[in-house]
């Protein structure tokens, strides 16, 4: 089945602690669904003192967040997507909010005869 977002979209989070963030998808993992955006869901964690940092330190990172939860967006609004076969064969995602076309899924074909 077709995702309707892939790395490097920019998404809105429609859903959760995080509604009406934006940014860009980092990764996707397609066996739990999930997708990590830049900025969004970040998380502080504070690192023990070792010997190559003997103060310790800080680290931000970002947590994924279920693929549901975000949306696509168009012209500044999340938008939902449409799967389209040409008629030359190629296939592509195509925003229902304006019609524009996302990214390219499959190139043409070329015919036989």
């Amino acid at each position: 089945m077709p995702l309707h977002v892939k790395k490097g979209d920019v998404v809105l989070v429609t859903s959760g602690n995080h509604r009406g963030e934006s940014g860009e998808i980092l990764t996707v993992n397609l066996k739990s669904m999930r997708v990590i955006v830049k900025g969004v869901n970040v998380r502080r964690r504070n690192m023990k003192a070792t010997q190559q940092q003997p103060k310790g330190s800080v680290i931000e990172k970002e947590l994924s967040i279920h693929i549901s939860n975000v949306s696509p967006v168009v012209d500044g609004k999340p938008s939902r997507v449409r799967f389209v076969t040409k008629a030359d064969g190629s296939k592509v995602r195509i925003a229902t909010r304006n019609g524009s076309e996302l990214h390219v899924l499959r190139g043409a074909t070329k015919r036989k005869g």
